[in-house]
């Protein structure tokens, strides 16, 4: 039986690789908003420490300038927030992005392993007629034997 060889077989070979290329950088891409969610979150978590230091600053005592170096804290860490919130927005754009290259790059791979399945077919029926065919000469010689 011959063997059966694809022709695209290379071209089906870089796009697996390029799918492969595509999944590694959605999780980059993944990886870097969780960091940024998480930086985000510990910054929400610094800010509310700060309120609640001010806080505790308006009750006790009325130094003007440790409430005042408080709420300076407090709002810098808004800001601090505020420009995190925006790389966590960045990073969740670039993972949106990373996932539609990921969905074209597997629309891409199977596109043409479907076409080598398609051709894989095509070659068995190609055997299968020959094999007949073969058979049929094997018959009919020996009924013209005989």
């Amino acid at each position: 039986m011959a063997r059966f060889i694809f022709p695209l077989q290379n071209i089906l070979n870089m796009k697996a690789k390029l799918e492969d290329q595509a999944k590694n950088e959605f999780a980059q891409a993944n990886l870097r908003l969780r960091d940024a969610e998480e930086e985000e979150q510990r910054l929400r978590d610094r800010e509310q420490n700060a309120e609640e230091h001010l806080r505790q600053a308006l009750n006790e005592s009325l130094d003007v300038l440790e409430i005042k170096k408080r709420e300076d804290a407090v709002e810098i860490l808004k800001v601090y927030v505020k420009e995190q919130h925006l790389v966590v927005i960045r990073c969740a754009r670039e993972v949106e992005i990373a996932r539609e290259k990921l969905n074209e790059a597997m629309k891409e791979r199977k596109t043409f392993e479907k076409l080598r399945e398609h051709a894989f077919e095509d070659f068995v029926k190609e055997q299968n007629l020959a094999e007949q065919k073969e058979i049929d000469e094997l018959v009919s010689y020996r009924h013209g034997r005989v």
